[in-house]
């Protein structure tokens, strides 16, 4: 964490003593959909119009991390991101969501020595909160990161007031109404959002672990960060106008989504990546399907982007079978699923026809290092450049080597977000 993300917040002393202030801090995972979802069934409720599937990534290198501070001296809710105050937080509908469905599900706090309440369930609701996070990889640009700075949110809430679910899921729901994909990062490895809808509140529209983050080890996930900036359609207004235009989409979502499902889970279960592969690949395709057919169309993956889908075509066709499969969430960058023995292959697939920019292009040194020694196929590089060039340093911005993780980890207090100073 820099400097410049950690965020201090001057306290004065309350009749002559230090204010007791509540923190937890807590990191929590992206996660990148296989099956996509897009589009809102109930707004209020943030619920889909389809089931969706994702893999939750290590933490390494892509999470957020949140602190969550509680206290009977704070005058008002305060929300900070990457180390700037965001000034109407205690009125946004998502983060009050998120804040009062969490506090709703406090318990008590008790000394564990004595047995004395410290906190009770009751006095929790009336503590304001101070939120602060931030983000290791570029927000808004198509990498899930209101995913992971909402999954930390609700978990980093429900460690400060120890809350529990009233049934299985409900953390997660809570999560979704802050950001649908969020409710996918509370937990690890692979992961299914349940579209829901047979009860009246939506509270059936949770996200339920299909396969821990140790069913599948040898899953390597490559990311290539084709852009870092904001994206020009946020995923709020891109869902709202294809619902409201495309035909393609009702389509999708009520007749191919619920086979893709069945599909890729059973291909996880299974460890069948040749079927893992080409679903993914295909509803990849389908979603920015429905985005061209939007009106106007959205357009999120850009030349880099499609360049990308046909190197991995390219590689697939040469090596016989699926050894590589992409997807593009809503944004120009590339995630490139593929096995522990391939992955050495494809990143000196990666770095001959999107060469390094920097030192610190790729994450993993090692790795980096052990692609450029690799030595490519000559027939496999004469298939590649049969519709793939060379590219300029810098159209790829930064490459990730990662793999799947575990859900939101609670982290010590020299981690925290916030730093308390108390005012004489």
């Amino acid at each position: 964490m820099t400097a410049s993300m950690k965020v201090v917040v001057a306290l004065s002393e309350v009749n002559g003593d230090d204010p007791v202030v509540h923190t937890a801090t807590v990191s929590a995972p992206t996660n990148i959909a296989c099956i996509k979802y897009w589009g809102k069934e109930n707004k209020h409720y943030n619920t889909p119009i389809n089931s969706s599937l994702s893999l939750t990534l290590d933490q390494s290198d892509l999470r957020a991390v949140t602190t969550a501070a509680a206290s009977a001296s704070f005058d008002r809710d305060r929300l900070w991101l990457n180390g700037k105050e965001v000034d109407s937080a205690s009125t946004s509908e998502r983060f009050r969501a998120c804040v009062d469905g969490v506090a709703a599900l406090a318990t008590d706090k008790v000394d564990p020595s004595s047995g004395k309440i410290l906190v009770s369930k009751d006095d929790w609701k009336k503590m304001p909160v101070h939120i602060a996070s931030y983000n290791t990889f570029p927000t808004a640009a198509g990498l899930a990161s209101s995913a992971a700075g909402y999954a930390a949110l609700v978990a980093a809430l429900v460690e400060l007031y120890g809350a529990k679910e009233s049934y299985p899921g409900e953390f997660t729901a809570i999560a979704r109404q802050g950001s649908g994909s969020a409710c996918r990062s509370l937990y690890g490895g692979f992961v299914a959002w349940r579209q829901g809808g047979k009860k009246e509140d939506w509270s059936d529209s949770i996200a339920e672990q299909v396969a821990d983050e140790f069913h599948w080890p040898e899953m390597r996930a490559v990311i290539l960060v084709v852009s870092d900036a904001k994206k020009e359609t946020s995923s709020t207004y891109g869902m709202s106008t294809s619902v409201a235009t495309s035909e393609l989409l009702a389509f999708r979502a009520k007749e191919i989504v619920p086979k893709r499902m069945d599909t890729i889970e059973e291909a996880i279960k299974a460890k069948d990546f040749e079927a893992f592969g080409k679903v993914t690949m295909m509803d990849s395709n389908q979603f920015h399907a429905t985005c061209l057919d939007t009106y106007p169309p959205i357009f999120y993956m850009n030349d880099v982007s499609r360049s990308i889908v046909q190197m991995v075509h390219k590689y697939n066709s040469w090596a016989g079978e699926i050894r590589a499969a992409y997807t593009f969430d809503a944004g120009p960058n590339a995630v490139l699923y593929t096995l522990e023995k391939y992955v050495v292959e494809l990143l000196a697939l990666v770095l001959k026809y999107y060469p390094e920019s920097s030192e610190d292009y790729v994450n993993n040194t090692d790795m980096k290092n052990e692609a450029l020694e690799f030595q490519l196929d000559p027939s496999l590089i004469e298939c590649v450049e049969q519709s793939c060039r060379v590219h300029e340093t810098r159209d790829v911005k930064m490459v990730y080597c990662t793999k799947g993780g575990p859900g939101p980890q609670v982290l010590d207090a020299a981690y925290s977000v916030i730093d308390f100073k108390i005012e004489c």
